[in-house]
C-alpha cells in the first residue's frame, strides 16, 4: 500500500514507489490508482457501495518514485490540473548522475522528440517537426567516487513537463541518470533510476492553504551517496 502523506475529502498525497504505474496502463498490472482506491475503501474514506474517484493530475515514469497529488473529487481534481497548467504546482526531484556538471548551478534548454512507439525520446534540433521545448534547472549537492566512478546527486526543478524529459536531458548533456539503462545502457545496473520526485507545493484546491511535501530518496544508490564522506 502507498504511503499516505495527507489525505482529506478534497485531494491525498501519496507517495508512489518505483516501478508501479501512477495510473492503470496495462490490465492486471499493479497501478497507484487502484491501491488508492482500495485504501479508501478499507479505510472508509469514500461512499459505501460506490467505487471512490481518484483523478490523476500528473504523473511520473513507472520507474521513478516521489511524491504524487490525486483529486477525490471532480472539481478538486480540475482545480489542481490549472494548477499545473498554470506551472504553480512546484516539483523538485532529486537524482544521482553519472559524471560532473560543468557549472554548480544550471539551466538546460532543449528540444525533444517523442518516439511513442518505442517509449522514449531524444533531443532533436530546434524547429523539428513534433518537437517540444523543454527547460529544467539544476544544482549539485554532492559529487564523491564510489564504485569506482564519478557520481554526482543533483536536485531538479522542472520548467516544463515532457515524456522522460529529467532522463532525456541529462542524459543528452553527459549527465546519466544511474541506473537508466533505457537512456544509460552502459550503465549495467539492475536498479531502478536513481531520480526521485522529493517535492511537491501547491494550494488546496478548496482553502487555497498552502501545501507542502517533501522526502528524502532511499535505498540503492542513494543511500551510498548520502553516507560517503
Amino acid at each position: 500500500m502507498p504511503d499516505i502523506l495527507y489525505e482529506d475529502t478534497e485531494l491525498i498525497v501519496a507517495v508512489k514507489p518505483a516501478g508501479l504505474e501512477a495510473q492503470a496502463a496495462r490490465r492486471f498490472a499493479p497501478d497507484m490508482v487502484s491501491a488508492l482506491k482500495t485504501h479508501m475503501v478499507i479505510n472508509k474514506m469514500s461512499t459505501s457501495g460506490k467505487e471512490p474517484y481518484v483523478a490523476v493530475i500528473h504523473r511520473l515514469d513507472r520507474p521513478v518514485s516521489g511524491i504524487m497529488v490525486y483529486g477525490k473529487t471532480k472539481a478538486a481534481a480540475a482545480a489542481l490540473s490549472s494548477q499545473l497548467q498554470r506551472q504553480e504546482m512546484k516539483k523538485s526531484y532529486e537524482a544521482v548522475v553519472c559524471g560532473k556538471p560543468v557549472n554548480h548551478v544550471d539551466n538546460y534548454v532543449d528540444y525533444l522528440l517523442k518516439d511513442g512507439d518505442k517509449n522514449i525520446s531524444r533531443v532533436v534540433e530546434k524547429g523539428t517537426k513534433g518537437a517540444k521545448r523543454a527547460e529544467l534547472s539544476l544544482e549539485c549537492i554532492k559529487c564523491c567516487q564510489i564504485e569506482g566512478r564519478e557520481l554526482c546527486l543533483l536536485k531538479i526543478r522542472l520548467k516544463t513537463g515532457r515524456h522522460h524529459q529529467i532522463r532525456v536531458q541529462l542524459a543528452a548533456h553527459g549527465l546519466p541518470l544511474y541506473g537508466d539503462g533505457r537512456y544509460y545502457p552502459e550503465a549495467f545496473s539492475s536498479e531502478q533510476p536513481a531520480l526521485c520526485a522529493c517535492s511537491l507545493a501547491f494550494s488546496h484546491p478548496r482553502t487555497n492553504r498552502k501545501m507542502e511535501f517533501s522526502i528524502r530518496p532511499s535505498g540503492g544508490i542513494f543511500e551510498k551517496i548520502y553516507q560517503y564522506e
